[in-house]
């Protein structure tokens, strides 16, 4: 399966494009950029998050809804990341001796399917 994806380098830097190789069991995967349609590898400890997106573009005017009750994506989480950034969603399984998690939005209308939050770029993260 192709997947749209932004990841998000721990230097802030962000890159759009496409993978078929995501695993959240391995440290490595490539993605085929979206602008240069050049293939390369992508090792998650240089990343804070891979967030699996419904479009590239997104609606960059809307406001995410962040209390918003969502069955069977698990617990409600609240990460908040070494630069600042705090998201609201849900995991099934954080476990802070892993190499991340995955985190679902709050809001099923959020341009993000789901992210896959790299633990070591996070700052705090606690269950509401």
């Amino acid at each position: 399966m192709i997947n749209k994806i932004v990841i998000h380098f721990i230097d802030g830097k962000i890159n759009k494009g496409t993978t078929a190789d995501f695993f959240p069991d391995r440290e490595t995967f490539h993605i085929n950029d979206k602008d240069s349609n050049r293939v390369y590898e992508v090792n998650l400890k240089e990343l804070k998050a891979v967030f699996f997106v419904k479009s590239f573009e997104g609606d960059p005017i809307y406001v995410e809804k962040l209390i918003v009750e969502r069955v069977g994506l698990g617990k409600r989480i609240r990460v908040r990341f070494k630069d600042g950034e705090t998201m609201v969603g849900y995991t099934q399984g954080y476990a802070p001796g892993r190499m991340g998690f995955n985190f679902f939005p709050s809001d099923p209308d959020s341009n993000n399917e789901k992210a896959f939050i790299v633990n070591d770029a996070t700052d705090a993260v606690s269950f509401l």
